[in-house]
């Protein structure tokens, strides 16, 4: 079965810009395994890869992810981020994240806002996850992840607070929101690989800061409080009893 995204005129879409090889595929383990593996054997800067499934999907601390075939799309990319502090890596689930919800809003004409730090949501409800990984080597890779449900039904739905783009009332295809999404993403990228702060931008776009919510950092930790705010390096600021705190990690969960 031919993949929902063609190869050729994705490649034709994004131009001869940040994203150098396009890949798309209807099946396949894991886009962001795939490219880590890569990766590790020399793969440059830009590549893309795009699959309708994925058998063996991951989400943040090994979780196991997988949606009907052709219900959702999942893109990976693979980068190598100019010399900067390894802090600075902090910043891009982020920046990842306001790619999405820029390209979301530009294909599909939703209202997607932000849950710190991997997270895209439609009404408070998740229609996307994220998930960035540091692949060591000269020069290091970063592989930045995005699962997006574009067609799942109420009855597809992994969890309850989930929803899909068709949900939400969107009829983009999968091909123009992928299109969308790498293209907000190399806007994104580079501005912060050129050091930009992007700490207004991200507050601007995210329904975390401001909120009561609890982040849970370990099996025997959890804060509750504030989000203020997000620091120079992305971690979210929560005034927990009087105290300013930074996490750079962590189960967030907004508590009404």
């Amino acid at each position: 079965m031919d993949p929902l995204v063609d190869a050729t005129w994705l490649a034709r879409q994004l131009g001869d810009g940040l994203w150098r090889r396009v890949e798309t595929t209807a099946t396949i383990g894991s886009t962001n395994a795939e490219l880590a593996t890569r990766a590790r054997a020399g793969a440059p800067s830009g590549c893309v890869l795009v699959a309708d499934h994925q058998s063996r999907g991951r989400g943040r601390f090994s979780r196991v992810w997988e949606a009907p075939p052709g219900r959702s799309v999942a893109l990976s990319v693979l980068l190598r981020p100019p010399a900067a502090a390894p802090r600075r890596w902090l910043w891009l689930p982020p920046v990842a994240g306001l790619a999405v919800a820029d390209g979301l809003r530009a294909a599909a004409g939703v209202d997607a806002r932000l849950k710190w730090p991997n997270d895209v949501l439609i009404d408070g409800r998740k229609v996307c996850g994220i998930l960035a990984e540091r692949v060591e080597g000269t020069p290091p890779a970063a592989v930045i992840g995005m699962g997006i449900n574009t067609l799942l039904a109420e009855n597809e739905l992994p969890v309850p607070t989930a929803t899909s783009l068709a949900l939400a009332g969107a009829t983009a295809t999968t091909a123009e929101v992928v299109r969308d999404v790498l293209g907000a993403l190399a806007g994104w990228y580079r501005r912060w690989a050129d050091g930009d702060d992007l700490r207004e931008a991200y507050t601007a776009h995210c329904d975390t800061v401001g909120r009561r919510v609890r982040v849970v950092v370990s099996e025997t930790e959890a804060v509750e409080g504030e989000a203020v705010g997000v620091d120079v390096d992305g971690q979210l600021l929560v005034r927990a009893g009087g105290v300013l705190r930074s996490f750079a990690a962590g189960d967030v969960w907004h508590l009404r």
